[in-house]
């Protein structure tokens, strides 16, 4: 059973995400919240295995919510919710350790799928979303020499691993790409981590995309 918690400042939202939510068979909604301070507080009472997150809400916004989560042992995975994916503060909940994000008019299908893949630790993030996010903030030459220089010292198979990640890609689909064991992807992927000072793969991912080493 994947157990989640709803954040969102309109509690009509909280109800439709919940009821789409609880009629799968695997999920439960063990809480909900209308801000950040009380998506924190709810994170440290119920331990949720996936946090679905609003970003623009009074008080205690999102982002500072992510932030807080984030720092915490063994913390949930925190999938942004969003009206519109070209939102500039999306990108900023990445580079704090969301590990993707969600349109709010994201279809209830999608939605189950797409909480299912957060829960299992992988990127809820397509790469023209990361491509158009890093357009959307404004990146600049510096930003992208920044990225750069992050990557300079990964080697030639960190780096083709790492352009898979940009790609949104799991374990399993880059193991097959680049014809090694999940283990080996698994290990790559964590000694990457460490390198490049990343939180998760989503951050790896998104610094892929700024380094031009996706499509």
């Amino acid at each position: 059973m994947i157990t989640l918690l709803v954040v969102d400042d309109e509690p009509m939202v909280c109800e439709h995400l919940t009821t789409i939510l609880s009629a799968a068979d695997d999920l439960d909604v063990v809480a909900r919240a209308h801000d950040g301070a009380e998506a924190v507080e709810a994170v440290l009472n119920h331990h949720p295995d996936v946090v679905l997150m609003d970003l623009r809400m009074p008080g205690v916004d999102g982002l500072t919510a992510i932030e807080r989560i984030a720092s915490m042992v063994s913390p949930p995975a925190v999938v942004a919710l969003t009206t519109f994916d070209a939102d500039t503060y999306v990108l900023r909940a990445l580079q704090l350790g969301a590990a993707g994000f969600l349109v709010k008019s994201t279809p209830p299908q999608d939605l189950v799928r797409l909480v299912r893949v957060a829960a299992d630790g992988h990127t809820v993030l397509s790469p023209e979303a990361a491509a158009r996010l890093v357009a959307a903030s404004g990146a600049d030459h510096r930003r992208t020499t920044a990225a750069r220089a992050r990557t300079r010292d990964l080697t030639e198979r960190e780096i083709d691993v790492l352009r898979c990640l940009g790609e949104g890609l799991t374990n399993a689909e880059i193991a097959t790409r680049l014809h090694l064991s999940e283990a080996t992807v698994k290990s790559y992927v964590s000694r990457m981590l460490v390198k490049l000072e990343c939180t998760n793969r989503t951050q790896a991912g998104l610094l892929a995309v700024e380094a031009g080493l996706t499509g």
